[in-house]
């Protein structure tokens, strides 16, 4: 009977350990060695989208490729989401002594990025931001104020409340706008239908709610953005990011020209070569 009771705690605890495992609010994957690049992806996009990329960077640095708890199969965390995940990258880089990290995001990957940038304890490098703004809530919603977003509201209620058909005529909308690709449209739609709903939802509120421009006053390391044209054309995207950007000290402001969103999909050999020549290139 001693030894079922000693047979029972050693799963129960070993099932904890697990679970405690599985919902950490990022999951990194690291591949090649060199100097260290974080790579974030986008909101519900799970790591893989940075494989193409770390295919020929892995040559000459160590990548570590973030995926998002709720994302890409990954298990949700109990809210709030976003402040959780920002401090588990921060504590990452902290943790494993990635001194002079670059960090690559893409959208609210960017943004996280950003947010890491303006911590006074982190040495970083230069952060690279693919079409990811400071403040986008700012930018939707009218009046924009980050106290007023709460999670209960009747458009995240009627988002909870839909019907998995309903829900993926919302993704297939969505995707169309993020990419020229067709093929490109197909993925983006299908990791919207596979995150965690209610991480979609109320994480979405959460990257909503985060106002970072501010905080550009913080960051001294170079920073380079790269912004699609698409949908609204080069003048005015040219416009809303200077705005968005407007306490940053420094930053090289790079446009890709016939992209929408996912810039990395749309027109992956140019991508490549960006990153390649901004990876290369001396801190300033």
């Amino acid at each position: 009977m001693k030894n079922v009771i000693v047979l029972l705690v050693f799963c129960v605890f070993t099932l904890s350990i697990y679970a405690t495992n599985e919902n950490e609010p990022i999951h990194i994957e690291v591949i090649g060695k060199g100097n260290p690049i974080v790579l974030i992806p986008g909101f519900t996009v799970p790591g893989e989208i940075w494989n193409p990329l770390v295919k020929e960077l892995e040559k000459n640095y160590e990548c570590h490729i973030v995926t998002l708890a709720g994302f890409g199969g990954k298990e949700p965390i109990e809210f709030p989401w976003l402040p959780k995940v920002n401090e588990a990258i921060k504590n990452y880089i902290v943790n494993n002594n990635l001194q002079n990290a670059t960090i690559i995001g893409h959208s609210l990957g960017g943004t996280i990025a950003t947010w890491l940038a303006s911590n006074d304890d982190l040495k970083l490098s230069k952060i690279v931001l693919i079409d990811a703004l400071p403040a986008s809530g700012a930018l939707m919603i009218p009046d924009y104020n980050a106290e007023n977003l709460v999670y209960e509201n009747p458009y995240n209620d009627q988002q909870l409340a839909m019907s998995d058909k309903e829900f993926e005529q919302v993704a297939v909308a969505m995707s169309k706008g993020m990419s020229t690709n067709a093929s490109a449209q197909e993925r983006i739609k299908n990791w919207i239908l596979e995150a965690d709903r209610k991480t979609y939802v109320y994480g979405y509120t959460d990257y909503l709610k985060l106002d970072l421009r501010e905080d550009l006053k913080k960051i001294s390391i170079p920073v380079t953005i790269i912004a699609a044209s698409k949908p609204y054309g080069k003048e005015m995207v040219t416009q809303t990011f200077k705005s968005q950007y407007e306490n940053l000290k420094k930053y090289d402001f790079i446009v890709a020209d016939d992209s929408a969103h996912f810039i990395m999909l749309d027109k992956p050999k140019w991508f490549l070569s960006q990153l390649q020549t901004i990876l290369s290139s001396k801190n300033e």
